[in-house]
Formats: C-alpha cells, sequence, structure tokens
C-alpha cells in the first residue's frame, strides 16, 4: 500500500499528495484533469482507511488509458446537500431505522450521519401574493401553515442528528447559499493521526447540486437513497470518468451576459453530446469570468446532459471567497492546497489531457433567450417571435409571407385560426391578453440570482424605464425571488429596488418559486379566463433554467429562460412578439 500522507508546506495540516503516486510509478497526474484528480485523491485516502481497493487507485491513476472491464471509482463525498422536497423522505428513513434500533433493543444514536449534512428550506414557497410590499410576509406565512408538520420533523432532525443542520424557509435557494456560504473550497478534517486536508466534494439531492462547480467544488446531483447511503458512509461507484474540456478564449463583449453564454453552452454541449460525462474548462478566457459567471454556466449542467461540469480553482476563486466573507486563513489554505496538489489554474497552465477537447470562443456569444419548450433551444434575440409563432401558430399562418411578417410587426391579422386581431404595438403595452402575450415575468432561480452583474443590471434598466415613465402591464404577474438575502441587501443599496418594485418586481420570497412551477395564479382571475377560453398560448419569461412546456404554469405554454435584464424588458414589452433588438 502507498504511504501516501505527509505535511502541507507552511501548515498545522497533512494532506495526501497526488505526486506520491508518480513516485510509486503507477501514473503520472501532472497532467490530469482537476475532475480526475480530484477523484484520486478520495481513493488514495480511501484506501489509507481502507474503504476502497488499491485496485481502483490504481486504475483510476492510470487514466486515460482504458481501466480494467468492469472497472469502477468509489466516491466519498465529504458532506451532503439535501432541499425540503428530497429531504424529508431521507430523514424519515434516517428516523424509521432509529426506530428499528430501538425495537431491537440497540442503540439507536448509532443511526447518525457520517458526513456533514445540510439541508436548505427552499422548494415550498409559492407566489400566491405579488406585486406588493407585503407580498413576501404573505407568502412566507402561507408556506409555514401548508408545511407545518415537514418543518417540524425538521427541526426535531437539527437536534437529534449531530452532522445536520437544517437552513431555515426565507433564507434562500440551496444551491445559492451552498455557493455563498456552506462550501469551503478546502475542507479540513481530524482522524487518530491527526487533521488534514482535502478537496471539499458533494453529493445533493438536486439535479442543479452541480452549481458548486462554479467554484472549483466537485459534486454533482443524486437520487434520495444514493444521498442516504453516502451520509452513513457508503460510496458511490462511478464508470471511469469520460472528461470533456471546453477550451474558452476570448472575453464576452459589451451587451452579453453569462446568461447569454450559459444558453450558447447549454446549446454547443447538447448537440455534441455529454451525458454521462464530466466536463472540465480550461483555457486563459476563464480568467475574464468570475465566480457567479461559472456558477451561471455549472448551474445548467444538468440541461446539457453532463454529470458535472468544473472550473478548477485560480485568482477569481480566491476573490470570491474573500468578497462573500470567507475567513483569511481559509483563502490562504485553499490557494496554497490546490497549488501543491497541481489544481490551481493560470493562463500559463497547461492544457490537461482530456477524452475530447471542444473549443468556445466567448467573444462570439449573443444576447439570447432560450425556449419555447427546451432549454437547449438557443434563440437570438431577433429570432424569438419566430420561435413562438413555429412552435405554436404554425397552422395558423397566413400563406402570405408579408401578411404574416406585418402581422406580427404589429398590423392588422388576418383572422385565421381564431387568433384574435392584434393591436398596434404602443409605448406602454395594452392590457389585452392575446396570443403572445408575456403574463408571468419572474426574476427567478440561483442560475442567475446569484450574480450580481445581471441582477444589478435588471434593476438599472428598471430605473431607466420609470425615469422614461413605462410601465407593465397588470396582466403581467412580476415576482422577485432571489436565491439569496444578499441581493436585496445591495439592490437596496445600490438604491435599485425601488425602480424593481415600481415596475411591479416586488419580493416574493427566497426560494425556487416560479423556478419550479410554484408560480401560483396568473394576475388575475380574468387573465386565467381569457386564456382558457379563447385557448391562447401565452408566455412566461423567467430566469431559471428548465421551461418544458407547462412546467412554470398549467395555462402556460411557452415559457422562454431569459437574463434577468431580459425579463425586465419583456415584461414590458408585454409581448413575446417584439423584436427587443429593435424596437423600443
Amino acid at each position: 500500500m502507498i504511504s501516501a500522507r505527509e505535511r502541507l508546506a507552511s501548515t498545522n495540516l497533512d494532506y495526501y499528495p497526488l505526486l506520491r503516486l508518480a513516485d510509486a510509478g503507477i501514473g503520472d497526474p501532472g497532467r490530469l484533469p482537476v475532475t480526475v484528480k480530484i477523484l484520486l485523491e478520495g481513493l488514495l485516502r480511501g484506501v489509507e482507511r481502507g474503504q476502497v481497493s488499491d485496485v481502483s487507485l490504481r486504475a483510476l491513476a492510470r487514466w486515460p488509458e482504458a481501466p480494467p472491464a468492469g472497472a469502477e471509482v468509489p466516491y466519498l463525498p465529504s458532506r451532503i446537500l439535501l432541499q425540503d422536497f428530497t429531504g424529508v423522505p431521507a430523514v424519515v428513513d434516517l428516523a424509521a431505522m432509529r426506530s428499528a434500533m430501538q425495537r431491537a433493543g440497540k442503540d439507536a444514536g448509532r443511526i447518525d450521519p457520517m458526513v456533514q449534512v445540510d439541508l436548505v428550506i427552499d422548494h415550498s414557497v409559492q407566489v400566491d401574493a405579488f406585486g406588493s410590499l407585503g407580498a413576501y410576509a404573505r407568502n412566507i406565512e402561507r408556506e409555514y401553515a401548508r408545511n407545518g408538520e415537514r418543518y417540524a420533523l425538521l427541526r426535531w432532525a437539527q437536534q437529534a442528528f449531530h452532522n445536520f443542520t437544517v437552513v431555515p424557509p426565507g433564507m434562500g435557494i440551496c444551491h445559492q447559499v451552498n455557493l455563498e456560504r456552506l462550501s469551503r473550497v478546502v475542507q479540513t478534517t481530524k482522524d487518530a493521526k491527526g487533521s488534514y486536508a482535502m478537496p471539499d466534494t458533494l453529493l445533493g439531492t438536486d439535479s442543479h447540486t452541480t452549481m458548486v462547480n462554479g467554484l472549483g467544488v466537485l459534486g454533482w446531483g443524486v437520487g434520495g437513497i444514493e444521498a442516504e447511503a453516502a451520509l452513513l458512509g457508503q460510496p458511490t461507484y462511478l464508470p471511469t470518468p469520460v472528461v470533456i474540456g471546453v477550451r474558452m478564449t476570448g472575453a464576452l463583449r459589451p451587451g452579453a451576459t453569462a446568461t447569454d453564454l450559459v444558453l450558447t453552452l447549454t446549446e454547443m454541449l447538447r448537440k455534441h453530446g455529454v451525458v454521462n460525462k464530466f466536463v472540465e474548462f480550461c483555457g486563459a478566457g476563464l480568467s475574464s469570468l468570475s465566480v457567479p459567471d461559472r456558477a451561471t454556466l455549472s448551474n445548467m449542467c444538468p440541461e446539457y446532459g453532463a454529470t458535472s461540469s468544473l472550473f478548477p480553482v485560480d485568482e477569481q476563486t480566491l476573490r470570491y471567497l474573500e468578497t462573500t466573507g470567507r475567513e483569511k486563513q481559509l483563502i490562504e489554505l485553499v490557494e496554497r492546497y490546490t497549488r501543491a496538489q497541481g489544481m490551481f489554474r493560470t493562463d500559463d497552465s497547461e492544457t490537461p489531457v482530456f477524452s475530447e477537447l471542444l473549443e468556445l470562443n466567448l467573444d462570439t456569444v449573443e444576447p439570447s433567450v432560450a425556449g419555447p419548450k427546451r432549454p437547449q433551444d438557443r434563440v437570438a434575440l431577433p429570432a424569438v417571435w419566430q420561435s413562438f409563432t413555429s412552435a405554436f401558430t404554425v397552422d395558423e399562418k397566413p400563406a402570405n409571407d408579408d401578411v404574416a411578417r406585418f402581422d406580427f410587426e404589429g398590423g392588422a391579422a388576418d383572422g385565421t385560426g381564431g387568433r384574435e386581431p392584434a393591436t398596434a404595438v404602443m409605448a406602454r403595452p395594452t392590457q389585452r391578453v392575446r396570443n403572445g402575450s408575456v403574463v408571468i415575468a419572474a426574476i427567478t432561480s440561483c442560475t442567475n440570482t446569484s450574480n450580481p452583474s445581471v441582477m444589478v443590471a435588471a434593476g438599472l434598466l428598471a430605473k431607466r424605464a420609470v425615469e422614461r415613465g413605462l410601465r407593465v402591464s397588470p396582466t403581467v404577474k412580476t415576482s422577485l425571488a432571489p436565491g439569496s438575502r444578499v441581493v436585496t441587501d445591495y439592490l437596496k443599496a445600490a438604491g435599485l429596488m425601488p425602480y424593481l418594485e415600481e415596475l411591479g418586481f416586488y419580493l416574493v420570497g427566497y426560494g425556487c418559486t416560479t423556478c419550479i412551477g410554484n408560480s401560483g395564479p396568473l394576475a388575475s382571475p380574468e387573465v386565467e379566463a381569457a386564456v382558457e377560453n379563447d385557448k391562447l398560448n401565452v408566455v412566461a419569461v423567467l430566469s431559471g433554467n428548465r421551461n418544458f412546456e407547462g412546467r412554470i404554469h398549467p395555462l402556460v405554454r411557452a415559457s422562454y429562460l431569459a437574463s434577468p435584464p431580459l425579463v425586465v424588458a419583456y415584461a414590458l414589452a408585454g409581448d413575446i412578439r417584439r423584436d427587443l433588438s429593435k424596437e423600443p
């Protein structure tokens, strides 16, 4: 067995240096992807503790050589992330196991998480109230009324189990809380030999757990049973990883956002095919992307189909840790540890050896949305109206293309297919609901609300709109549901919150809300009646990550994913058929 442990320079901590593998002649970790290095480090520790086989370590150390038939990689995360929908059944199972131990006359206290478990309550809040200062208080009151028994169980669990922490309702979305508060990038722990450092790794019971990959933390979403096994110390077994490199060059041009980039990336990787593969980013272009930008890209990893999408630790990572208030000692440890393990990226770093290497020039990214039915269906702004009409009104178009174009530019419609005549485009949106009307405009989801650049952009756009006398139609249900309280703090500090509120984007909660379909009723019973009675194809625009037909609201078939400023813009436009690249 390899003697793998030694002291990390300038610290009082041990670590498991990957270079020992080369010394032992069983591989050269130098140019391995960071994803593989993290998995390999876990095996080094596991072998010493007798948790995993030396055979698994030797097979992965020779990556990318073909492994022996049937070879698997045991993965033992350092912590588990739960949310309330999937976490409650896990707690019930743990409680049932304790009851079984008690009935058998055994020590029930032995049923206890062996790693840190954090459960964030974020999935239960619904947008019942909106458009007023009291909306948040009303929604959280309704949330507690609906979920009192479940929340009592979670409160008991926090008191009953060690290593089990519950983040209460109204604090944020689990992935954004994980990014801003829970993740350490490098963990420390203690055993009989003393304290040692290791990569921060996790499994989560939510597919978008991958958001934390933007911070350099490896982790992904799994089912509840897998998470329960992991928190009880059992490994998750993976096939030998296929790692797809994405080399980024250039920088985003003015007007393009991280949202536009992630929609471009999702389209690109869906076409290439990365299902059940690991994605890792490299290249000098990474230096222009902040951690919030990266987190947006990693958040939508499930939408492009990969298992994880890792950004290596670099100067941007250290800067984010400092900005979010992590202690100086931790930041120094993160840099020292990742440099020692060859996991720290610079613009001069050699490109790792990947299974495949793709290229993405950030200069080519343009303002976009995705929809109306799938997150990989990216549409540049000038073509949005065409994407809507081809998806929902293709049989209703007149034969004369010029007439069709005139119709959707705001002229008189031909009236075919039962579609009501379109009204002329006005400086202020009409209050009439019709095909293409935006009935939900939601700044929501950790995908984008974790990124100050796009949230401030939304606030600035709202400010300019209010100053010019623009208003949002009362037929549009507007809402603001950030992934953490930090967002409203800086929007208020910047003086932008009043302008968002003036347009109807009042705080409705700190949770998933509209992104997972908890959008509540539409703006009024009259709007719902119009949609149902006239069989209208109306639209939701949200800063979320999924838009499958009917997901956002059962009456809303079309949904477009967009950056927060574009959510504000489409709320003002009131109709998805407006070309925001040309029309004011």
